[in-house]
């Protein structure tokens, strides 16, 4: 029978167990290994400390067993030092509180935004990497103490559940989730009611959210919830699942993170005392509308539509996550026009505003469609992608932005990602470092760790991701249908004795699951090997949406199937968080084979690392930047050569299968006198102990800090209302004006040698004149940029040299500039001179996306040789 009605029955504890609720609550249990062991103890039937979910299990646990820890001294004991742990862990100076107390000028609390979440398992709040990286920041910013606050959506559904039929077709099934049976608490008002924001919608409609707060160690991270009775069916259902429904339903998701989301801030730090933001981060452009909402409060305090978006873009930082225009969320103009318009949201905000913000203006733009990523960039002053590579293909890819500048100056950054240690390194891993005397948070030092009890670790952890996969594939099974009878086979599928080559992540077609399925009897001799064996696991999911990345899923596990190699390779449905953990540590290679360079980052590859795996890559993302052969192997593309898709494919999978067959597998099988790999060894060492620093959450974090929250804090500070308004009043001169300011003639005072040649270390004088129109000296900025020149006379490698004025305006309107041009590069080299809007409260000079160049005559621009 089914139930018509379901509610919670929460655990009554007694007194002296009171601070097991404590820890439940709070998520650092997490990422806490003595926390989870705690509560292993209170169940060990429950299951392994990694699986283990507090609050659900405080929910199941008897009466009676209560009852016996409430007088278990030992037990108590614990509870009291993990209670005290977790006191000074959320109550002490961290790295942040110090920086603070030197001195440093940082923010006072940094609003974070995200539509998916992963912090754990236990509240599947994400889909791939976007999710885990978000939570992975929060952690890191907990442990730094970086007062941060998380905004993001509660997925009734969540992403969902993936499963196979019986002939490997993808299966999605949405469990419902519940929030009192998930580590959240419901913010209220003082007089007990549920706090709520209000969204408003066309025809009259309003839009209600609940607000969840989940405690991420030191960080609150505030989720949106529209199940709630105020609202009609269809808005109930605006957060059922990630990344569902149709383009209207996304909006009002995204509307809801956005401008839900600074309201919920806003009543979070009234209930709370929490400080109010000083800085918004936008973690990809489904939060965009978060700077709407911004510009609507301060539109209350009496400024103008352009002065409070001055204002807003001073506090807020932009961090872009794709590296392909195809995944950015758009709209179609008439659908957002609708939903603020006269009776949408956002009152006194003009709707034909909101629309200029997210226009796509470049060539090649649709001028039907309002960009995500397009807003995000015009309402944020500082911009990122999420590694070196990243960053410039963003800069190349958004360039069009700002017209009259080269790609590399385009202002956007790039913060290379990091993972999260204390969540993705196994237990036995830093067990084996703090045996060995390893200081917390330093990894240089496993180098001296003996090679004897590295190699058995390592063979501890593959042994452990055996028994994991022989567990997970005979569940499987079950499920498509099998019968206990036909499954024995599953007892000999891998072997911890056996090269292990890990691969798993979302299966967008760029990631190439099947790249290794290229030439199957190729792949099969490496499987197959009687000196060299190999075996795979494989994991990912592909959208519900798309029906190709299912199809690749299914030939993966066609091959998988094949009773001739199904002990050697497996594809492992459900790919999440808790797989992830066991799957890391286990591998001993790590693959990731994407066409380069539509890799953002790629994270997966870190967390691998951090466990001693050695990665196996093209060079895209995070490994085109820290990519050494100590670290392991560089996957060769044909990128660029003018080859059709399969051509590539069918080059870059033969590299694949020359390195495993050349390099990879001889390192692994062959031994020294003691039975160790030697050289493998090695490469595991210079792994964790230098690699590992590097691909830290903690590092990233502080880049963040230092290099983009501070700076947007001061920004923020300094943009005063009467400072808004002069900047956005300036901005409109200066756009007006621009058409009439050039670069009328260039002089040039030719350093000792020829006309078309100098020597290295002389000075080249420029005598510029310009014309401003009505615009003043103080307005502008004026420049050479000289470097060496390629065939077509572009500069590469390029420097700025500021010209000066050089008295006033002649009897003809013109301004004359000059300067000294510093010869200190051999061979071809070349100038030009342009002039930038300037003024002391822009961000960069490609900040208006305006610039005025000489026009190509003969004396406009030179170029000499340098011998």
């Amino acid at each position: 029978m089914k139930a018509i009605r379901r509610f919670t029955v929460r655990p009554v504890l007694p007194d002296s167990l009171q601070p097991l609720s404590d820890l439940a609550r709070n998520l650092r249990w997490s990422w806490h290994t003595e926390t989870r062991e705690l509560f292993r103890a209170v169940d060990p039937a429950a299951g392994p400390p990694a699986e283990c979910d507090p609050v659900r299990l405080l929910g199941s646990v008897s009466a009676g067993r209560l009852a016996e820890l409430a007088h278990d001294e030992a037990f108590l004991h614990r509870l009291a030092e993990a209670s005290a742990d977790l006191r000074d862990y959320l109550e002490g100076p961290r790295w942040y509180q110090e920086r603070q107390e030197r001195g440093a000028a940082l923010p006072a609390a940094v609003a974070y935004f995200s539509p998916e979440f992963g912090v754990t398992a236990a509240l599947p709040q994400y889909s791939g990497g976007l999710g885990i990286l978000a939570g992975d920041h929060l952690k890191a910013a907990s442990d730094l103490g970086v007062p941060l606050i998380g905004v993001g959506l509660l997925y009734r559904h969540g992403y969902f559940r993936q499963t196979l039929s019986r002939d490997g077709w993808q299966q999605e099934h949405y469990p419902v989730l519940d929030p009192n049976e998930l580590p959240l608490t419901l913010i209220r008002e003082p007089d007990g009611t549920p706090a709520q924001v209000v969204l408003a919608l066309p025809g009259g409609r309003a839009l209600h959210a609940q607000i969840w707060r989940a405690h991420v160690g030191r960080v609150p991270l505030l989720m949106l919830d529209s199940d709630v009775e105020e609202n009609a069916p269809g808005e109930r259902e605006v957060t059922d699942r990630l990344y569902g429904g149709g383009s209207e339903h996304r909006l009002l998701q995204e509307m809801l993170l956005g401008i839900g989301g600074v309201r919920a801030v806003r009543a979070y730090c009234r209930l709370t005392g929490h400080p109010a933001p000083e800085v918004f981060h936008t973690n990809e452009g489904h939060a965009g509308f978060l700077g709407l909402e911004r510009v609507r409060e301060l539109a209350t305090t009496g400024l103008d539509f352009d002065a409070a978006v001055e204002s807003v873009r001073a506090g807020t930082v932009f961090t872009t996550h794709t590296p392909v225009p195809a995944g950015i969320d758009r709209f179609e103009r008439a659908l957002v026009a609708r939903h603020f318009g006269e009776d949408g949201e956002l009152p006194g905000v003009p709707a034909d505003r909101v629309l200029d913000l997210g226009t796509e203006t470049y060539p090649g733009g649709d001028p039907g469609v309002f960009n995500m990523a397009v807003m995000g960039l015009r309402l944020a002053q500082r911009a990122n992608g999420v590694s070196t590579l990243h960053g410039r293909v963003s800069r190349e890819m958004f360039a069009g932005l700002y017209p009259g500048f080269d790609a590399p100056e385009v202002p956007i950054t790039s913060v290379t990602n990091g993972v999260h240690a204390p969540t993705w390194v196994a237990p036995e891993v830093l067990r084996l470092r703090a045996e060995s005397g390893c200081a917390p948070g330093r990894w240089d030092s496993v180098a001296d760790l003996p090679a004897r009890r590295l190699w058995d670790l390592r063979r501890t952890l593959r042994g452990q991701l055996v028994d994991e996969v022989r567990q997970r594939l005979h569940a499987s099974w079950r499920h498509r249908g099998a019968q206990p009878a036909e499954l024995g086979w599953i007892d000999g599928v891998l072997d911890p004795d056996v090269l292990t080559i890990g691969f798993a992540r979302r299966v967008p077609s760029y990631k190439r699951l099947t790249l290794m399925l290229r030439d199957r009897d190729r792949l099969r001799g490496l499987l197959l090997h009687p000196q060299r064996p190999v075996q795979i696991v494989v994991a990912g999911k592909a959208h519900p949406a798309d029906d190709g990345g299912k199809r690749l899923v299914q030939e993966l596990v066609r091959f998988a199937d094949d009773a001739r190699v199904r002990h050697r390779i497996v594809f492992l449905p459900d790919y999440g968080m808790a797989m992830a953990q066991k799957l890391y540590p286990g591998c001993d290679v790590w693959l990731n084979n994407p066409l380069r360079p539509l890799e953002a980052c790629g994270t997966s590859g870190m967390k691998a690392a951090l466990n001693g795996c050695l990665n196996l890559s093209v060079l895209d993302g995070w490994w085109d930047e820290w990519f050494e052969p100590d670290f392991g192997w560089a996957i060769p593309t044909a990128e660029g050569a003018a080859l059709d898709e399969d051509r590539r494919d069918d080059l870059e999978a033969g590299a694949l299968y020359e390195l495993v067959e050349d390099r990879i597998a001889p390192h692994f099988y062959e031994r020294d006198e003691e039975g160790l790999p030697g050289r493998w060894i090695e490469m595991v060492r210079a792994t964790i102990g230098t690699l590992g620093p590097r691909v830290l959450a903690d590092r990233m974090v502080a880049e963040y800090v230092e290099r983009l929250y501070a700076p947007a804090a001061a920004a923020q500070r300094a943009m005063d209302p009467a400072r808004s308004r002069e900047l956005a009043a300036w901005k409109e001169k200066v756009r007006a004006a621009w058409p009439r300011v050039a670069v009328d003639h260039v002089e040039t005072v030719t350093p000792t040698g020829s006309g078309t040649t100098a020597e290295l270390g002389s000075t080249l004088g420029l005598r510029v004149r310009i014309s401003l129109g009505a615009l003043a000296p103080q307005d502008v900025e004026v420049q050479a940029v000289a470097g060496r020149v390629d065939a077509a006379d572009a500069i590469t490698d390029a420097q700025v040299f500021p010209l000066k004025p050089a008295g006033g305006q002649d009897l003809e309107g013109h301004w004359l500039y000059e300067g000294p041009l510093a010869l200190d590069r051999t061979g071809p080299y070349g100038y030009t001179v342009r002039v930038l809007p300037a003024h002391r409260l822009l961000s960069c000079g490609a900040e208006l996306g305006l610039v005025a160049q000489p026009a190509g005559t003969a004396n406009e621009g030179g170029g000499v040789l340098l011998r």
